[in-house]
């Protein structure tokens, strides 16, 4: 009798510690697999710079540019900076912001190990991978401001993923640090209460030119075109062509390689969304995409807006600091 009681608990012992260990490999050790070389940003190939000589910096992080990978048979969730393919795919936004949004700005972006965009599909499970790719951009950040800035007034700007480093950067920027910010421009992403409640340098931006403050806007379609995962409880937004956070509509032109097309956006208060009228290709985006959602075209529709406001932002930061 006895003999059987122990095979029997033993095989339940076992079932349950069967259970357990499958249940925390599938936690944490499948969600993260292998990992790439950390990039050391004393090596200039981590970098994208244009240093034009100019008074004020425009710090950038990337958005989510690159895919699964393998290394050594094993699938890869974050970017390797050493990898030419990934570094090509990164390279692309970085050399594509600094052409449409840098204008006279100094402009430094670092590869990352970014999270990948499968790793999107659930976003549990892209805040479980994240923290490797903050702490990569938190010390390209350090390294910016020993090596690179030399005391200069900065912008700092990300667009979606690269948003959400930008926020983790603020929250742990000194007062000495932020009174050089000229503004934060947080494309594509939240800021929630929670984020203003850790961070007292995240204020909202009411106009065209005031200094110190977060520029934020997340663009739809309509309302039920919304992607939870970059804007549910956002409580930023500005509507980035007239700079206003009332409801006027305003126009504004798409530039395209064939034709410019002539659009409208007015901000919605309650969902502090963008809504867009008269863009006719709703066809969603890969993995978080819904139709009528047009997170992946945010710095295409608004450019050449963003790139004025940046400049109008730095001129009366520096003559506010003469």
């Amino acid at each position: 009798m006895r003999s059987r009681q122990k095979t029997a608990f033993g095989i339940l012992l076992a079932v349950a510690l069967s259970l357990i260990f499958s249940a925390w490999d599938d936690g944490r050790g499948d969600l993260i697999g292998p990992i790439p070389l950390k990039p050391l940003y004393d090596d200039p190939t981590q970098w994208y710079i244009e240093d034009r000589g100019a008074e004020v910096d425009l710090f950038y992080i990337i958005s989510t540019e690159t895919g699964d990978h393998l290394i050594g048979g094993d699938t890869c969730h974050f970017a390797d900076t050493r990898n030419e393919y990934l570094r090509g795919r990164m390279r692309h936004e970085m050399h594509a912001v600094d052409s449409f949004y840098s204008g006279k700005l100094n402009y430094y972006s670092p590869y990352y190990r970014q999270v990948s965009l499968p790793s999107w599909g659930l976003e549990n499970t892209a805040m479980l991978r994240l923290p490797l790719a903050l702490s990569d951009v938190r010390r390209s950040w350090e390294y910016y401001l020993e090596h690179f800035n030399h005391g200069r007034p900065f912008i700092l700007a990300g667009f979606s993923q690269g948003a959400h480093a930008l926020k983790d950067i603020m929250m742990r920027m000194p007062d000495s640090i932020a009174s050089r910010m000229v503004a934060a421009y947080a494309i594509g992403y939240k800021i929630t209460a929670e984020d203003t409640a850790a961070c007292r340098h995240l204020r909202p931006a009411l106009g065209a030119t005031d200094t110190g403050v977060t520029i934020c806007f997340n663009s739809v379609k309509s309302l039920e075109s919304e992607i939870p995962v970059v804007s549910a409880g956002n409580l930023f937004c500005i509507n980035p062509v007239n700079w206003r956070t009332d409801t006027v509509s305003c126009p504004f032109v798409l530039y395209g390689r064939r034709k410019n097309d002539t659009l409208s956006v007015r901000l919605d208060p309650e969902s502090k969304l963008l809504l867009i009228g008269g863009y006719k290709i709703d066809k969603p985006m890969g993995v978080i995409g819904r139709p009528g959602n047009y997170h992946h075209l945010e710095l295409k529709f608004f450019y050449p807006y963003i790139r004025k406001n940046m400049a109008d932002r730095a001129d009366a930061f520096l003559r506010k600091n003469e």
